[in-house]
């Protein structure tokens, strides 16, 4: 397992620590499998347990970008697929310490696009 303090990122999702959640954000209700930070195309998500954070969103959801804030000292961001899975990356910093939560995104011919997993 990665920890991570500032910055890493766990296949096409990428963690940022920031000093303060945004204007404008609400927090969201968990789904049943935890808090769902990055939906797969496959429907193998990237969760958090709402346990160990509070995820945040936008008034108009954006799905390339969303926040974490740690409920403890650290969140546990898992990546569900049986197979060729990422690690689970271990978001550190305490309680209260914020993360931005963003897909990345590749050059084309066509454009830019977001990375698939």
């Amino acid at each position: 397992m990665k920890t991570i303090q500032n910055m890493g990122a766990q296949g096409d999702v990428l963690f940022r620590r920031i000093d303060k959640l945004p204007a404008g954000v609400a927090e969201q209700k968990a789904a049943a499998e935890g808090h769902v930070v990055a939906h797969s195309e496959t429907g193998h998500h990237h969760t958090v347990s709402p346990l160990e954070a509070k995820l945040f969103d936008k008034a108009t959801r954006d799905p390339m970008i969303c926040y974490l804030q740690l409920a403890g000292d650290f969140a546990d961001v898992v990546h569900h697929r049986p197979h060729d899975t990422h690690e689970t990356l271990r978001l550190a910093g305490g309680a209260g310490a914020i993360y931005e939560v963003r897909r990345q995104e590749e050059y084309t011919p066509e454009g830019w696009r977001r990375v698939e997993d």
